[in-house]
């Protein structure tokens, strides 16, 4: 068992993520509170709001305190991730993954600052929060969504094995209304079928 009576990590699963091989660029752990400027710059940008559902707009050092607070908190089924590079060990973007209720589906989420668009680091990074996600709970199935106005983050969810589920609609706080998403899912027999990700390309 990776998970304690409580639904809390054990030691093996504190921290960082585990990184796939191929990983090379980028490295997943807690946030701290020296990211707060990093996290700010890079979140505060309405191109990036608009693609995620909760994310306010503008974002403020209440909101990245609060985010980083959060990350420090162990729940069950749940990790927030700063996705850094590893040459310098700066903030480039968040990774997560939560259920939205207690017994429901356990969904992944994930964004890079604007600057770091474009390069693959999402699509490195994801497979890292996947492979913590399977490797530290005893979870059958992930869920991830994407608007369908974003190429960029279907192509990601794609490479890292998720599989086109449906359409529906969700509430954007940055949008202020409903808008339509994308939904794909990855079971764990496929994630296992996938382990070395090159597969998933």
């Amino acid at each position: 068992m990776v998970v304690d009576s409580e639904g809390l990590l054990d030691e093996s699963c504190r921290g960082a993520a585990p990184l796939p091989q191929e990983a090379v660029r980028v490295r997943l752990d807690k946030p701290r509170r020296d990211d707060l400027a990093d996290l700010v710059f890079l979140a505060n940008n309405r191109t990036v709001a608009a693609n995620l559902a909760t994310m306010p707009h503008p974002y403020t050092a209440q909101d990245g305190t609060a985010l980083i607070d959060k990350a420090a908190r162990e729940q069950a089924c749940s990790a927030v991730f700063a996705i850094r590079l590893k040459t310098t060990g700066r903030l480039i973007g968040i990774a997560r993954y939560a259920a939205m209720e207690a017994g429901g589906p356990v969904h992944v989420g994930y964004w890079l600052g604007e600057p770091f668009w474009g390069r693959g680091l999402a699509t490195e990074a994801v497979h890292s929060l996947v492979d913590h996600a399977f490797t530290c709970h005893e979870i059958d199935e992930l869920q991830g969504s994407c608007r369908v106005t974003n190429p960029a983050s279907r192509r990601v969810l794609v490479k890292s094995g998720f599989q086109y589920r449906d359409q529906a609609m969700i509430r954007s706080v940055s949008a202020g209304g409903s808008v339509p998403i994308e939904r794909y899912t990855l079971e764990r027999t496929v994630w296992k079928s996938l382990k070395g990700w090159g597969q998933a390309r």
